[in-house]
């Protein structure tokens, strides 16, 4: 294979990059994680997959939260109705309605509906905007959500789908089962077919069976000048057999997944995020992309990774945790400024009472304000817009 040798070799070195900032941030290192701008300006998915801050949520909470079900077919329930709109606000948001676990004894189409359009009424956002899922009225719904949830009934209900997903003997052969149901396509069942290997529910090699999404299709594009008839997949074989060597050829030190190297998926991914970063990093090169539409925002709290316990890891992931900074604190502005505004409604009711409560809050508006310096923000600006 022919390769453009300063796009493959970024390739490996965002990879480094990226798992730099990850243990960086695990560890409550004070930013910035990285000398990259790039990085340190743009939204970047992590180079393993299993570490983004969604695939966290559905590994402990929905698949191996103590609370919920074992049973096979409810695991299997929970992770296809996470995955088909793939945002934690709209799982919790169903849970706060519901008033309980979701469960195969409470899932009603016709609730669950209900439920998710009163939240789009009140302006949520249901679906995530991570990637672009089907919307045809396959089942005769004139909603997204309507016929989605009508999928989710024909597959766990209907069909019994936990039956011949239990028996499949390959990677593979999950894909396609999946695969062959309307709204999800080729990219989507992979990738459901990826959460649902890293539950108990089937035991896959993570390397047997990959396919490339459009993203990747993009970066291998720009990684490769000829691939000598090798296929996208075969492409992404490659690079997860190479991966050690590629490392050492450019001198850089990847800090694998507690031992764990890259597996298909994830160089399947990092194609696709080496293709966003080319967009800046090397804007002429050809694309029909042209900017990174979202930009970095720090999440507010630092995640307790966790990560399927057959693959053995989660000691040492423990043990670093158990090692990692104290968190600084960061002085959530929003907040600060909604609990002054409800103060300022309760203490003031008399005119005569403005002044002194005024004194108060400047008071306390001088402590934030020494707080919020840190984080090279204007709260008084803000502090100003909540009050007035």
């Amino acid at each position: 294979m022919q390769v453009r040798q300063e796009i493959f070799d970024t390739y490996w070195r965002f990879a480094a990059m990226r798992q730099e900032v990850f243990f960086n941030k695990l560890k409550n290192v004070p930013p910035p994680w990285t000398s990259d701008p790039i990085l340190n300006t743009y939204k970047f998915c992590n180079a393993y997959r299993v570490s983004d801050r969604v695939s966290q949520y559905l590994i402990k909470n929905v698949i191996y939260d103590e609370n919920r079900s074992k049973n096979e077919e409810e695991v299997l329930f929970r992770i296809l109705l996470f995955k088909i709109f793939n945002k934690i606000e709209t799982w919790e948001y169903l849970e706060s309605k519901i008033g309980n676990y979701i469960t195969l004894s409470n899932f009603d189409l016709d609730v669950y509906s209900q439920i998710l359009q009163e939240a789009m009424d009140l302006g949520y956002v249901i679906y995530t905007s991570a990637y672009m899922s089907c919307a045809s009225k396959e089942f005769g719904y004139d909603k997204k959500h309507q016929n989605h949830l009508a999928l989710i009934d024909k597959m766990i209900f209907k069909d019994r789908v936990i039956n011949p997903i239990v028996k499949a003997k390959s990677l593979e052969e999950i894909f396609h089962i999946i695969a062959g149901y309307p709204l999800l396509g080729k990219f989507m069942a992979y990738q459901l077919a990826t959460d649902i290997n890293y539950s108990e529910v089937i035991n896959f090699d993570e390397n047997s069976f990959t396919i490339a999404g459009p993203g990747a299709e993009r970066g291998i594009n720009k990684c490769f000048i000829d691939t000598q008839g090798k296929s996208y997949a075969d492409v992404i074989y490659w690079m997860t057999e190479n991966q050690e060597n590629e490392f050492q050829r450019l001198g850089l030190n990847f800090q694998s997944l507690w031992g764990r190297p890259l597996k298909a998926i994830d160089c399947q991914n990092l194609f696709c995020e080496t293709d966003k970063y080319c967009r800046e990093a090397f804007p002429g090169l050809k694309s029909n992309r042209k900017k990174i539409k979202a930009k970095f925002t720090p999440t507010p709290q630092p995640i307790d990774y966790f990560y399927p316990p057959k693959w053995g890891i989660n000691v040492q992931v423990q043990e670093t945790l158990a090692q990692r900074l104290p968190p600084l604190e960061i002085l959530d502005i929003q907040d600060n400024c909604q609990q002054l505004s409800l103060e300022l409604d309760t203490l003031v009711n008399t005119t005569s009472e403005i002044s002194d409560t005024l004194s108060k809050l400047q008071k306390k508006y001088q402590q934030n304000k020494k707080s919020a310096s840190v984080q090279n923000q204007e709260p008084k600006t803000s502090v100003q817009m909540c009050l007035f």
